[in-house]
């Protein structure tokens, strides 16, 4: 919703001001800005990196997909009711029913009765890598969008060789001129409608990832020692901001 509000507000910009839209419809501009951009980031990676790009950019442009706080504390009440009455162990049909692989790998090393230290270093190693990849993607994207607009500079300067190359011809140095700049506004344009914004995404959404996955270490370790399930929703309930909660209450 953001890339296209940012780019219907550069399009009725340009009809108001008697600019025909169309004009950005430049190929060449369009290509060298896009296609060198993300050859010049590339060469800034290695090749793990490149294999990761794809989920970098679904990251950065598709939904995020971070359920609500109160349904992760409602999954671990509810587990921690049935470990309170009925053992640790007899989670472990459940378990295997439960989606979120980083929620079913805890659970499972609680069960198998890994230490309780021990559970929780591995869970926040986990955690901690997590949070180093997202920064490498987000790292790609504003690198693209440091790159961008320099490289718009250098299609604009190309572009205005050729018009000095054709200074014979004054009938055709106006939209020869025009056509230069065009590389500059999509270098500029890439860089603050799309690659830094997709950055900033990136992070955004690794931070509310990364918090879900703390909260679900919290409750991981109070089942494991057997707290009371009402202590357990206090706890995580503690750990989410209120504005969150208010709004899923509402």
């Amino acid at each position: 919703m953001g890339f296209i509000l940012s780019m219907v507000a550069l399009l009725i910009f340009m009809v108001m001001e008697g600019a025909d839209p169309t004009s950005l419809l430049f190929l060449p501009a369009i290509i060298l800005v896009i296609v060198a951009t993300f050859g010049a980031a590339m060469s800034g990676q290695t090749m793990d990196d490149l294999k990761k790009m794809p989920g970098w950019f679904t990251m950065a442009v598709m939904p995020a997909k971070v359920p609500p706080p109160t349904d992760q504390i409602r999954t671990l009440v509810s587990l921690a009711e049935k470990a309170r009455k009925e053992g640790l162990l007899a989670l472990e049909a459940q378990v295997k029913a439960i989606e979120d692989p980083f929620l079913r790998r805890g659970l499972q090393m609680g069960i198998d009765g890994t230490d309780p230290e021990e559970l929780r270093a591995v869970l926040e190693s986990e955690i901690a890598a997590k949070k180093s990849e997202d920064k490498v993607a987000a790292k790609f994207m504003n690198t693209m969008g440091g790159y961008a607009p320099t490289i718009g500079i250098v299609g604009c300067i190309v572009g205005l060789m050729n018009v000095m190359g054709n200074l014979s011809n004054p009938e055709a140095l106006g939209p020869m001129i025009a056509a230069a700049f065009v590389a500059t506004l999509w270098g500029v344009m890439a860089a603050n409608f799309w690659f830094l914004p997709m950055g900033a995404k990136i992070l955004r959404v690794s931070e509310l990832q990364a918090a879900q996955m703390e909260l679900l270490v919290e409750g991981i370790t109070e089942i494991q020692a057997g707290t009371s399930p009402r202590a357990v929703r206090l706890k995580l309930t503690s750990l989410v901001p209120p504005g969150s909660i208010a709004k899923e209450a509402a």
